[in-house]
Protein backbone atom coordinates (compact mmCIF):
# COMPACT_ATOMS: atom_id res chain seq x y z
CA UNK A 1 0.00 0.00 0.00
CA UNK A 2 3.00 2.30 0.43
CA UNK A 3 3.31 2.69 -3.32
CA UNK A 4 -0.06 4.46 -3.61
CA UNK A 5 -0.05 6.25 -0.25
CA UNK A 6 -0.29 9.76 -1.74
CA UNK A 7 -3.33 8.92 -3.84
CA UNK A 8 -4.99 7.05 -0.97
CA UNK A 9 -4.40 9.96 1.37
CA UNK A 10 -6.25 12.22 -1.06
CA UNK A 11 -9.12 9.72 -1.27
CA UNK A 12 -9.34 9.60 2.52
CA UNK A 13 -9.39 13.41 2.70
CA UNK A 14 -12.13 13.54 0.08
CA UNK A 15 -14.22 11.01 2.02
CA UNK A 16 -14.28 8.49 -0.80
CA UNK A 17 -15.24 4.88 -0.24
CA UNK A 18 -12.95 2.37 -1.90
CA UNK A 19 -11.41 -1.09 -1.72
CA UNK A 20 -7.71 -1.91 -1.71
CA UNK A 21 -6.16 -5.09 -3.09
CA UNK A 22 -2.70 -5.75 -1.66
CA UNK A 23 -0.12 -8.39 -2.54
CA UNK A 24 0.35 -10.35 0.69
CA UNK A 25 2.11 -13.42 -0.69
CA UNK A 26 4.47 -14.06 -3.61
CA UNK A 27 5.86 -17.37 -4.82
CA UNK A 28 7.92 -18.03 -7.92
CA UNK A 29 8.25 -15.48 -10.68
CA UNK A 30 5.91 -12.53 -10.16
CA UNK A 31 6.23 -8.95 -11.44
CA UNK A 32 5.43 -7.14 -8.18
CA UNK A 33 6.34 -7.74 -4.56
CA UNK A 34 4.76 -7.71 -1.12
CA UNK A 35 2.75 -4.59 -0.41
CA UNK A 36 2.04 -3.67 -4.04
CA UNK A 37 -1.53 -2.39 -4.17
CA UNK A 38 -4.43 -1.55 -6.46
CA UNK A 39 -7.35 0.54 -5.21
CA UNK A 40 -10.79 1.03 -6.75
CA UNK A 41 -13.26 3.65 -5.54
CA UNK A 42 -17.06 3.54 -5.64
CA UNK A 43 -17.06 5.35 -9.01
CA UNK A 44 -14.82 2.69 -10.55
CA UNK A 45 -11.65 4.78 -10.62
CA UNK A 46 -8.54 2.63 -10.20
CA UNK A 47 -5.02 3.48 -9.03
CA UNK A 48 -1.96 1.31 -8.58
CA UNK A 49 -1.16 -2.20 -9.70
CA UNK A 50 -0.71 -5.64 -8.15
CA UNK A 51 0.73 -7.54 -11.08
CA UNK A 52 2.01 -5.22 -13.75
CA UNK A 53 -1.11 -6.05 -15.78
CA UNK A 54 -1.39 -9.83 -15.41
CA UNK A 55 -4.42 -10.13 -13.13
CA UNK A 56 -5.59 -6.54 -12.85
CA UNK A 57 -9.02 -7.22 -14.38
CA UNK A 58 -9.88 -10.01 -11.98
CA UNK A 59 -8.61 -8.02 -8.98
CA UNK A 60 -10.55 -4.96 -10.11
CA UNK A 61 -13.74 -7.05 -10.02
CA UNK A 62 -12.88 -8.33 -6.53
CA UNK A 63 -12.50 -4.76 -5.30
CA UNK A 64 -15.90 -3.81 -6.65
CA UNK A 65 -17.41 -6.89 -5.01
CA UNK A 66 -15.78 -6.03 -1.67
CA UNK A 67 -17.33 -2.58 -1.82
CA UNK A 68 -20.74 -4.13 -2.35
CA UNK A 69 -20.65 -6.79 0.37
CA UNK A 70 -18.32 -5.06 2.83
CA UNK A 71 -16.15 -8.09 3.51
CA UNK A 72 -12.41 -8.76 3.22
CA UNK A 73 -11.12 -11.77 1.30
CA UNK A 74 -7.78 -13.32 0.36
CA UNK A 75 -7.62 -14.75 -3.16
CA UNK A 76 -4.80 -16.74 -4.79
CA UNK A 77 -3.83 -16.33 -8.41
CA UNK A 78 -1.56 -19.01 -9.80
CA UNK A 79 -0.44 -20.53 -13.05
CA UNK A 80 -2.19 -23.61 -14.37
CA UNK A 81 -3.13 -24.91 -17.80
CA UNK A 82 -6.78 -24.21 -17.05
CA UNK A 83 -6.63 -20.69 -15.66
CA UNK A 84 -3.39 -19.16 -16.95
CA UNK A 85 -4.95 -17.22 -19.77
CA UNK A 86 -8.20 -16.60 -17.93
CA UNK A 87 -6.49 -14.11 -15.64
CA UNK A 88 -3.26 -13.60 -17.54
CA UNK A 89 -0.76 -14.81 -14.90
CA UNK A 90 1.39 -16.74 -17.36
CA UNK A 91 4.76 -15.96 -15.74
CA UNK A 92 4.60 -19.05 -13.54
CA UNK A 93 4.25 -17.24 -10.23
CA UNK A 94 1.63 -17.29 -7.48
CA UNK A 95 0.11 -14.18 -5.92
CA UNK A 96 -1.97 -14.00 -2.76
CA UNK A 97 -4.10 -10.86 -2.74
CA UNK A 98 -5.87 -9.36 0.28
CA UNK A 99 -8.91 -7.35 -0.80
CA UNK A 100 -10.32 -5.06 1.88
CA UNK A 101 -13.07 -2.42 1.66
CA UNK A 102 -12.71 1.01 3.27
CA UNK A 103 -16.22 2.37 3.61
CA UNK A 104 -17.48 4.90 6.12
CA UNK A 105 -18.17 2.09 8.61
CA UNK A 106 -14.96 0.05 8.13
CA UNK A 107 -13.26 -0.24 11.56
CA UNK A 108 -9.75 -0.11 10.06
CA UNK A 109 -10.43 3.05 8.02
CA UNK A 110 -9.10 5.48 10.64
CA UNK A 111 -5.95 3.44 11.26
CA UNK A 112 -5.07 3.08 7.57
CA UNK A 113 -5.81 6.76 6.98
CA UNK A 114 -3.40 7.62 9.79
CA UNK A 115 -0.84 5.25 8.29
CA UNK A 116 -0.80 6.77 4.80
CA UNK A 117 -0.67 10.24 6.33
CA UNK A 118 2.37 9.27 8.41
CA UNK A 119 4.03 7.80 5.33
CA UNK A 120 3.60 11.03 3.39
CA UNK A 121 5.09 13.02 6.27
CA UNK A 122 8.11 10.72 6.24
CA UNK A 123 7.52 9.42 9.74
CA UNK A 124 8.84 5.90 10.45
CA UNK A 125 5.81 3.65 10.91
CA UNK A 126 4.63 0.13 10.15
CA UNK A 127 1.14 -0.78 8.99
CA UNK A 128 0.30 -4.33 9.99
CA UNK A 129 -2.78 -6.11 8.67
CA UNK A 130 -4.10 -9.59 9.31
CA UNK A 131 -4.05 -11.64 6.10
CA UNK A 132 -4.80 -15.05 7.63
CA UNK A 133 -6.76 -15.87 10.75
CA UNK A 134 -10.32 -15.82 12.09
CA UNK A 135 -12.84 -14.33 9.66
CA UNK A 136 -13.70 -11.50 12.04
CA UNK A 137 -10.04 -10.40 12.13
CA UNK A 138 -9.21 -10.55 8.42
CA UNK A 139 -7.96 -7.13 7.36
CA UNK A 140 -7.79 -5.80 10.93
CA UNK A 141 -5.01 -3.22 11.18
CA UNK A 142 -2.56 -1.68 13.60
CA UNK A 143 -0.23 1.26 12.99
CA UNK A 144 3.03 0.83 14.88
CA UNK A 145 5.25 3.85 15.52
CA UNK A 146 9.02 4.08 15.90
CA UNK A 147 8.77 4.17 19.70
CA UNK A 148 6.78 0.92 19.78
CA UNK A 149 3.39 2.49 20.53
CA UNK A 150 0.52 1.63 18.22
CA UNK A 151 -2.88 2.80 17.03
CA UNK A 152 -5.88 0.62 16.34
CA UNK A 153 -7.35 -2.43 17.98
CA UNK A 154 -8.65 -5.91 17.30
CA UNK A 155 -12.28 -6.56 18.13
CA UNK A 156 -13.15 -8.62 21.18
CA UNK A 157 -10.67 -7.34 23.74
CA UNK A 158 -7.62 -9.02 22.25
CA UNK A 159 -5.04 -6.72 23.85
CA UNK A 160 -2.42 -9.44 24.29
CA UNK A 161 -2.72 -10.39 20.63
CA UNK A 162 -2.40 -6.73 19.62
CA UNK A 163 0.75 -6.37 21.70
CA UNK A 164 2.29 -9.48 20.14
CA UNK A 165 1.48 -8.24 16.64
CA UNK A 166 2.80 -4.76 17.41
CA UNK A 167 6.06 -6.18 18.76
CA UNK A 168 6.63 -8.20 15.59
CA UNK A 169 5.82 -5.18 13.40
CA UNK A 170 8.14 -2.98 15.42
CA UNK A 171 11.02 -5.40 14.83
CA UNK A 172 10.47 -5.22 11.06
CA UNK A 173 10.18 -1.43 11.24
CA UNK A 174 13.55 -1.19 12.98
CA UNK A 175 15.06 -3.29 10.19
CA UNK A 176 13.33 -1.17 7.53
CA UNK A 177 11.65 -4.24 6.06
CA UNK A 178 8.27 -5.11 4.61
CA UNK A 179 7.37 -8.75 5.16
CA UNK A 180 5.02 -11.32 6.64
CA UNK A 181 4.98 -12.57 10.21
CA UNK A 182 3.48 -15.74 11.65
CA UNK A 183 1.95 -15.62 15.11
CA UNK A 184 1.50 -19.26 16.08
CA UNK A 185 0.02 -19.05 19.53
CA UNK A 186 -0.75 -22.03 21.72
CA UNK A 187 -4.42 -21.11 21.60
CA UNK A 188 -4.49 -18.66 24.48
CA UNK A 189 -4.23 -15.65 22.19
CA UNK A 190 -5.58 -16.85 18.87
CA UNK A 191 -6.41 -20.47 18.10
CA UNK A 192 -4.80 -21.47 14.81
CA UNK A 193 -2.52 -18.45 14.77
CA UNK A 194 -2.34 -15.44 12.50
CA UNK A 195 -0.36 -14.29 9.51
CA UNK A 196 0.36 -10.58 9.32
CA UNK A 197 1.51 -8.40 6.46
CA UNK A 198 3.78 -5.67 7.81
CA UNK A 199 4.54 -2.71 5.54
CA UNK A 200 7.39 -0.67 6.99
CA UNK A 201 7.73 2.97 5.97
CA UNK A 202 11.12 4.41 6.82
CA UNK A 203 13.03 7.46 5.55
CA UNK A 204 14.63 6.77 2.17
CA UNK A 205 18.11 5.25 2.21
CA UNK A 206 21.05 7.54 1.63
CA UNK A 207 23.33 7.77 -1.37
CA UNK A 208 26.38 9.91 -0.73
CA UNK A 209 28.35 10.89 -3.82
CA UNK A 210 31.86 12.18 -3.16
CA UNK A 211 33.33 14.28 -5.95
CA UNK A 212 31.46 17.12 -7.64
CA UNK A 213 32.14 16.11 -11.25
CA UNK A 214 29.93 15.67 -14.30
CA UNK A 215 29.62 11.94 -13.62
CA UNK A 216 28.27 12.81 -10.18
CA UNK A 217 25.49 14.96 -11.66
CA UNK A 218 24.26 12.00 -13.73
CA UNK A 219 24.53 9.65 -10.75
CA UNK A 220 22.49 12.05 -8.62
CA UNK A 221 19.64 11.88 -11.12
CA UNK A 222 19.73 8.07 -11.22
CA UNK A 223 19.95 7.88 -7.42
CA UNK A 224 16.85 10.03 -7.04
CA UNK A 225 15.04 7.85 -9.59
CA UNK A 226 15.86 4.80 -7.44
CA UNK A 227 14.44 6.46 -4.34
CA UNK A 228 17.59 7.51 -2.50
CA UNK A 229 18.15 10.67 -0.50
CA UNK A 230 21.19 11.90 -2.42
CA UNK A 231 24.01 14.05 -1.05
CA UNK A 232 26.95 15.43 -3.01
CA UNK A 233 30.10 16.24 -1.05
CA UNK A 234 33.29 17.89 -2.30
CA UNK A 235 35.97 19.98 -0.63
CA UNK A 236 36.07 22.46 -3.51
CA UNK A 237 33.41 25.18 -3.15
CA UNK A 238 33.69 26.24 -6.78
CA UNK A 239 32.42 22.82 -7.88
CA UNK A 240 30.08 21.80 -5.05
CA UNK A 241 27.23 24.19 -5.84
CA UNK A 242 23.47 23.93 -5.96
CA UNK A 243 23.53 25.27 -9.52
CA UNK A 244 25.60 22.29 -10.68
CA UNK A 245 23.55 19.73 -8.74
CA UNK A 246 19.93 20.95 -8.71
CA UNK A 247 18.58 17.41 -8.28
CA UNK A 248 20.57 16.60 -5.14
CA UNK A 249 18.86 16.71 -1.75
CA UNK A 250 22.02 18.15 -0.17
CA UNK A 251 25.21 19.70 -1.52
CA UNK A 252 28.00 19.82 1.06
CA UNK A 253 31.31 21.64 0.89
CA UNK A 254 33.82 19.85 3.07
CA UNK A 255 36.56 17.26 3.19
CA UNK A 256 34.88 13.95 2.37
CA UNK A 257 36.24 11.91 5.27
CA UNK A 258 35.36 14.60 7.78
CA UNK A 259 31.81 14.84 6.44
CA UNK A 260 31.44 11.06 6.61
CA UNK A 261 32.59 11.09 10.23
CA UNK A 262 29.76 13.34 11.31
CA UNK A 263 26.87 12.32 9.03
CA UNK A 264 24.31 9.60 9.85
CA UNK A 265 24.60 6.36 7.90
CA UNK A 266 23.08 2.90 8.27
CA UNK A 267 23.12 -0.52 6.65
CA UNK A 268 21.13 0.82 3.68
CA UNK A 269 23.56 3.64 2.84
CA UNK A 270 25.56 3.54 -0.39
CA UNK A 271 28.80 5.47 -0.79
CA UNK A 272 30.05 6.37 -4.27
CA UNK A 273 33.57 7.81 -4.37
CA UNK A 274 34.12 9.61 -7.66
CA UNK A 275 37.01 11.86 -6.62
CA UNK A 276 39.79 9.49 -7.86
CA UNK A 277 42.34 11.63 -6.03
CA UNK A 278 44.46 9.91 -3.38
CA UNK A 279 44.37 12.83 -0.96
CA UNK A 280 40.58 12.51 -0.83
CA UNK A 281 40.15 8.80 -1.55
CA UNK A 282 42.47 7.20 0.97
CA UNK A 283 41.25 8.84 4.21
CA UNK A 284 37.65 8.54 2.99
CA UNK A 285 37.85 4.85 2.04
CA UNK A 286 39.88 4.04 5.12
CA UNK A 287 36.84 5.08 7.11
CA UNK A 288 34.09 3.94 4.76
CA UNK A 289 35.31 0.34 4.47
CA UNK A 290 35.08 -0.05 8.23
CA UNK A 291 31.48 1.18 8.41
CA UNK A 292 28.37 -1.07 8.27
CA UNK A 293 27.05 0.47 5.05
CA UNK A 294 25.47 -1.39 2.13
CA UNK A 295 27.89 -0.48 -0.63
CA UNK A 296 31.22 1.28 -1.16
CA UNK A 297 32.38 1.93 -4.71
CA UNK A 298 35.26 4.02 -6.04
CA UNK A 299 35.89 5.38 -9.54
CA UNK A 300 39.22 5.12 -11.30
CA UNK A 301 41.25 3.14 -13.77
CA UNK A 302 42.68 -0.26 -12.89
CA UNK A 303 46.06 1.42 -12.38
CA UNK A 304 44.42 3.90 -9.99
CA UNK A 305 42.73 1.02 -8.18
CA UNK A 306 46.04 -0.82 -7.74
CA UNK A 307 47.74 2.28 -6.36
CA UNK A 308 44.78 3.09 -4.13
CA UNK A 309 44.67 -0.44 -2.74
CA UNK A 310 48.38 -0.28 -1.94
CA UNK A 311 47.90 2.99 -0.07
CA UNK A 312 44.94 1.57 1.87
CA UNK A 313 46.99 -1.46 2.93
CA UNK A 314 49.73 0.87 4.09
CA UNK A 315 47.08 2.78 6.05
CA UNK A 316 46.24 -0.42 7.93
CA UNK A 317 43.20 -1.88 6.17
CA UNK A 318 42.89 -5.66 6.23
CA UNK A 319 42.08 -7.84 3.24
CA UNK A 320 38.54 -8.54 4.45
CA UNK A 321 37.93 -4.79 4.57
CA UNK A 322 39.45 -4.20 1.14
CA UNK A 323 37.28 -7.00 -0.27
CA UNK A 324 34.21 -4.79 0.32
CA UNK A 325 35.45 -2.16 -2.12
CA UNK A 326 33.79 -2.12 -5.57
CA UNK A 327 36.53 -0.67 -7.75
CA UNK A 328 36.56 0.21 -10.56
CA UNK A 329 32.99 1.17 -9.70
CA UNK A 330 30.04 -0.17 -11.69
CA UNK A 331 29.20 -3.10 -13.93
CA UNK A 332 30.87 -3.68 -17.27
CA UNK A 333 28.35 -2.15 -19.66
CA UNK A 334 30.91 -0.54 -21.93
CA UNK A 335 29.77 2.82 -20.53
CA UNK A 336 31.42 5.99 -21.80
CA UNK A 337 29.19 8.99 -21.12
CA UNK A 338 28.35 10.26 -17.61
CA UNK A 339 24.80 8.97 -18.02
CA UNK A 340 25.95 5.52 -19.12
CA UNK A 341 28.46 5.40 -16.27
CA UNK A 342 25.78 6.38 -13.77
CA UNK A 343 23.62 3.57 -15.12
CA UNK A 344 26.46 1.05 -14.67
CA UNK A 345 26.99 2.20 -11.06
CA UNK A 346 23.28 2.03 -10.29
CA UNK A 347 23.08 -1.43 -11.85
CA UNK A 348 25.86 -2.67 -9.56
CA UNK A 349 24.13 -1.19 -6.52
CA UNK A 350 20.84 -2.88 -7.41
CA UNK A 351 22.55 -6.21 -8.13
CA UNK A 352 24.41 -6.02 -4.82
CA UNK A 353 21.22 -5.18 -2.97
CA UNK A 354 19.27 -8.14 -4.30
CA UNK A 355 22.05 -10.66 -4.82
CA UNK A 356 21.92 -10.40 -8.60
CA UNK A 357 24.66 -11.77 -10.83
CA UNK A 358 24.90 -8.86 -13.26
CA UNK A 359 24.69 -11.34 -16.13
CA UNK A 360 22.28 -10.92 -19.05
CA UNK A 361 19.05 -12.71 -18.19
CA UNK A 362 19.43 -14.56 -21.48
CA UNK A 363 22.52 -16.31 -20.08
CA UNK A 364 21.57 -16.50 -16.41
CA UNK A 365 20.10 -19.64 -14.89
CA UNK A 366 18.94 -18.04 -11.66
CA UNK A 367 15.34 -16.95 -10.87
CA UNK A 368 14.43 -13.60 -12.42
CA UNK A 369 12.70 -12.46 -9.23
CA UNK A 370 14.68 -13.28 -6.10
CA UNK A 371 13.13 -14.40 -2.83
CA UNK A 372 12.32 -11.11 -1.01
CA UNK A 373 14.09 -12.48 2.04
CA UNK A 374 17.34 -13.07 0.12
CA UNK A 375 18.74 -9.69 1.09
CA UNK A 376 16.43 -8.91 3.98
CA UNK A 377 18.66 -6.38 5.63
CA UNK A 378 17.76 -3.63 3.19
CA UNK A 379 14.46 -1.91 3.10
CA UNK A 380 14.72 -0.15 -0.33
CA UNK A 381 13.29 -1.81 -2.91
Amino acid sequence: MLDISRELNRWFEEGREFAVATVVGVSGSAPRGLGAALAVDSDGTAIGSVSGGCVEGAVYDLCQQALQDGGSVVERFGYSDEDAFAVGLTCGGILDILVAPFTATTPARAVVSSAVSAMIRGEPAALTRIMRGPADLLGASLLVHADGTYEGSYAGGRSELEQAAAAQAHALLQAGRTGTVELSEDGSLCPGGLTLLVEAAVPPPRMIVFGAIDFAAALVRVGKFLGYHVTVCDARPVFATRARFPDADDVVVGWPHRYLERTPTDERTVLCVLTHDAKFDVPLLQQALRMPVAYVGAMGSRRTHTDRTRRLREAGLEERELARLRSPIGLDLGARTPEETALSIAAEIVADRHGGTGLPLTDARTPIHRDPGHRAALGVG
